[in-house]
């Protein structure tokens, strides 16, 4: 197993526990900012237009598409996807580093049934006022290839509040901050893998890839299998965002197939009368149907 040092620049890289009535806000007026914007970190040299960008998106699936069908064997997703122009900044400057996983359990954070309280799963309930927002619930099962649950699995959920923003305090996007919406939470799958958050409805965001990007809205997942060596990360999207075709950070896994495994699937049934929509996500750790997750030495 191997585990990578943190990228102190990625905007979405921060730790995910859950902090119970953290009211988080923007610096005061007149206090100084030591940590630079990451837009100013982010923004790609050249600055394309958004035409340009997806045209680049097209022709590299087409590429891809040629590719497989001479023969050669594709990763699910492409690596070092020149339409990703800040991905050349967020790459890591070392080697993947080795780690005894005995040893690192002896300083990572515990986690287990005992030691995740259920209302971590409510990420609307950690403050004293209502976030805004429209509300959804999010569930769905861990499974393996074989479809068998994935049980006593730690899932960690972050995300931006519904104007498109994170508590992050390099997120300078001049969006506001909701005091009541941290945009963390977790749970630990039960016998049968299955899971379930209540949340705030993401909002998109813009980044500094080219010229007037913006990412479609998402929920960051983190699973950990039995150890902290063993995390797996994806993000998971919402039907019909306009987005889609025009994201380089989606479009980073070219089939389709693949791409449509990301997106939470609106279930009515899970819809809570009066309180929330309802979308199901299911994620399966290996195998063929396995959900795409970020590269090892990654994080988008």
């Amino acid at each position: 197993m191997t585990a990578t040092q943190p990228d102190p620049r990625g905007e979405e890289a921060f730790s995910s526990s859950v902090v119970l009535e953290q009211h988080a806000a923007a610096p005061p007026a007149g206090a100084s900012v030591d940590a630079a914007a990451p837009e100013s970190l982010l923004a790609s040299p050249d600055q394309l237009t958004q035409r340009e960008i997806t045209q680049e998106i097209v022709d590299y699936h087409a590429a891809a598409a040629r590719r497989e069908e001479a023969g050669d064997r594709l990763n699910m997703s492409l690596h070092d996807f020149p339409p990703y122009r800040s991905t050349l900044l967020r790459h890591p400057t070392k080697n993947p580093k080795l780690v005894d996983p005995e040893t690192i359990e002896l300083w990572s954070p515990a986690f287990g049934q005992r030691d995740v309280a259920a209302i971590e799963s409510d990420l609307t309930l950690q403050h004293i006022g209502e976030p805004q927002g429209e509300r959804m619930t999010v569930e769905g099962r861990v499974l393996d290839s074989w479809g068998r649950p994935v049980r006593n699995q730690l899932v960690e959920i972050w995300q931006a509040n519904a104007a498109g923003r994170y508590i992050h305090q390099r997120d300078q996007h001049p969006a506001p901050l909701d005091p009541n919406f941290t945009g963390a939470g977790r749970t630990v799958t039960d016998d049968d893998g299955f899971y379930k958050f209540t949340t705030i409805k993401p909002g998109a965001y813009p980044w500094k890839n080219h010229v007037n990007a913006w990412r479609p809205a998402h929920i960051h997942f983190s699973i950990f299998g039995s150890g902290f060596t063993q995390r797996l990360v994806t993000q998971m999207y919402f039907p019909g965002d306009p987005l889609f075709p025009l994201d380089p950070i989606y479009n980073t896994i070219w089939r389709q197939k693949d791409r449509d495994r990301l997106i939470g699937l609106y279930d009515h049934d899970l819809s809570v009368p009066e309180f929330s929509m309802g979308y199901r996500f299911d994620i399966v750790v290996d195998g063929p149907d396995a959900t795409w997750f970020e590269p090892e030495e990654g994080e988008h």
